[in-house]
């Protein structure tokens, strides 16, 4: 019975926390394919990229090992995906083009929390039963998800997403210097989340969730 139990638990968890994290991430590699195809480079489809399909954007450790981990201990939460391959070779103006393609997968991020925000308020308007609780905490879990992924991937610093949209408006010779110093900004972003640096981000992530979460009771009012 006990052992039982303890299996319910951790379903229980990886239901409302992991699924809907590794939704969110599989949706932000898919929008980076899609937008990178709509650009002109077909590289990402061609690799596989442009689906839901969460194997073909895993990376073991980072999609499956860790945020599993991370969900049923209750550790501080950490995951990430393959990035998708582009060709700039393929893009018209690939300055430009890899701006918008880098914001496609924070962007998809927001669009979902949005997303989240409106089923939420849907869930509030039928009142509120066992069903429709555990459904609420899993769609705030979904929105908040989406928001962290969002922000952590706008910090303007390679290989994140914010690296590639910053590149666009900053000189050539400091985009040269940042790709040469990749490992070394690599260390200093990992120390930044270790020793503290992750909590700024949930400023930012705390704001809009309380927004959303204010407009989804608002629209039942």
């Amino acid at each position: 019975m006990g052992r039982n139990g303890d299996m319910l638990e951790i379903l229980a968890k990886l239901a409302v926390g992991y699924i809907p994290f590794l939704f969110a991430l599989c949706f932000h590699e898919f929008s980076h394919a899609l937008i990178a195809k709509m650009r002109g480079d077909r590289t990402g489809e061609m690799a596989g990229r442009l689906t839901l399909n969460p194997f073909a954007h895993a990376d073991l450790v980072g999609t499956f090992i860790l945020p599993i981990l991370s969900t049923v201990y209750s550790f501080p939460f950490f995951g990430w995906a393959k990035p998708v391959p582009v060709s700039s070779r393929n893009l018209k103006n690939p300055k430009v083009d890899m701006f918008w393609i880098a914001l496609a997968g924070p962007l998809s991020n927001i669009f979902l929390a949005v997303v989240s925000a409106v089923l939420l308020a849907a869930c509030f308007s039928f009142g509120q039963n066992e069903t429709l609780s555990a459904a609420s905490t899993m769609l705030i879990n979904f929105l908040q998800v989406n928001l962290v992924l969002a922000f952590f991937n706008l910090l303007p610093f390679h290989p994140l997403d914010g690296g590639k949209v910053a590149e666009r408006f900053l000189p050539y010779e400091l985009n040269r210097k940042m790709y040469e110093h990749q490992g070394t900004i690599n260390m200093v972003l990992l120390f930044f989340l270790m020793f503290g640096g992750f909590r700024l981000i949930l400023i930012p992530v705390n704001f809009f969730s309380n927004v959303l979460m204010w407009c989804a009771t608002r629209m039942v009012s």
